[in-house]
């Protein structure tokens, strides 16, 4: 047994605070709302972002992150990407020395183009052997129903992914482990991305072809842009590349998919934010994403033409049209 901080209550920090509940750990979640906390500890139920999952004792929640994080062993980020920043100054000097600290953020930050565990690093001056990343096909609701799933734990030291591999396996959820840490940070993040775009397409009407090619050729721009910055492109074809860009883009259940699909359906931007409680991380990650990509010499035309829809430079109508007008090329370029 572990014990584990979660810091975050949204619905994917609760979901792997089950799993990792389910695999006999204690787990304590940090939350900025006091309700969600008090629900969590008094009704066993987080009922702002997983309403109707029971919460098994093992879980206790509080919003004072150094209650949260006294005496951690594990501590797990589960804050909104581009909010790793304001949050790490906040609280990040609490982090015991020696805890292993694990993303399951998915953005690339603003204006630095840091991947997650860069932030971590360079706020806390953590070494590689103590930074990780859980990455996968993990849609949350599924997870907190224990519906089968299996993920990736990255980590550059084979050792502690293969210890946090433990520490999260539980009945209905499979780690593996992988030592490629940008390969996966980045399947993550461009995920976001390309299931804003088939959102889009399904918003627009376009059927099983279009979703197909989408998500074909979003999965050939991450893997250029991965072996520009040094991913291993076996990533690519795994859990954290194509099972999570898979999941994605079929899922309704999927926060960039649906957000797509509303701003396909003729909804602008704001009016979407408006209405969705949850943060859709494409909409933030599309900008660095293609900022970190022309820094790099390398082409993403997906996107780049989320980038320029979330921007309001293409409607999207245009964003389909553009990408299909592109001038034809080899499929291996």
């Amino acid at each position: 047994m572990a014990k584990v901080a979660v810091m975050g209550a949204g619905s994917w920090g609760t979901a792997f605070a089950l799993v990792l509940a389910d695999a006999g750990n204690e787990v304590c979640i940090w939350g900025r709302l006091s309700e969600v906390c008090d629900a969590i500890n008094d009704d066993r139920e987080n009922t702002e972002y997983l309403p109707g999952i029971v919460m098994p004792s093992a879980i206790s929640a509080t919003t004072d992150p150094m209650e949260a994080l006294a005496d951690r062993e594990v501590v797990v980020l589960a804050v909104p990407s581009q909010q790793l920043r304001e949050n790490l100054h906040a609280w990040g000097q609490h982090i015991p020395a020696d805890a292993v600290m694990v993303s399951l953020m998915k953005g690339i930050e603003l204006g630095t183009h840091k991947r997650m565990t860069e932030v971590i690093a360079e706020l806390t001056g953590a070494g590689p052997e103590r930074i990780a990343v859980v990455s996968g096909p993990n849609l949350a609701r599924e997870i907190a129903n224990r519906e089968p799933a299996a993920s990736v734990v990255a980590c550059e030291d084979q050792a502690v992914a293969e210890r946090l591999q433990k520490i999260c396996h539980s009945p209905a959820f499979r780690p593996y482990t992988n030592t490629d840490v940008i390969g996966c940070e980045l399947g993550g993040t461009t995920k976001n991305i390309i299931g804003l775009a088939v959102g889009v397409c399904v918003g627009l009407g376009f059927g099983d072809n279009t979703k197909a090619s989408v998500i074909t050729r979003g999965l050939a721009e991450t893997a250029r842009l991965g072996a520009a910055i040094g991913a291993d492109p076996v990533t690519f074809s795994g859990l954290a590349g194509m099972g999570d860009l898979v999941a994605t883009c079929s899922s309704p259940l999927s926060r960039n998919r649906t957000f797509g699909e509303k701003l396909g359906k003729g909804m602008s931007v704001e009016e979407v934010t408006g209405a969705t409680r949850q943060v859709a991380e494409g909409v933030k990650s599309c900008q660095s994403v293609s900022e970190l990509a022309q820094k790099n010499g390398v082409d993403m035309p997906i996107a780049a033409a989320v980038t320029a829809l979330i921007e309001g430079r293409l409607t999207p109508e245009d964003l389909v049209v553009n990408l299909i007008s592109r001038s034809a090329k080899s499929e291996m370029v």
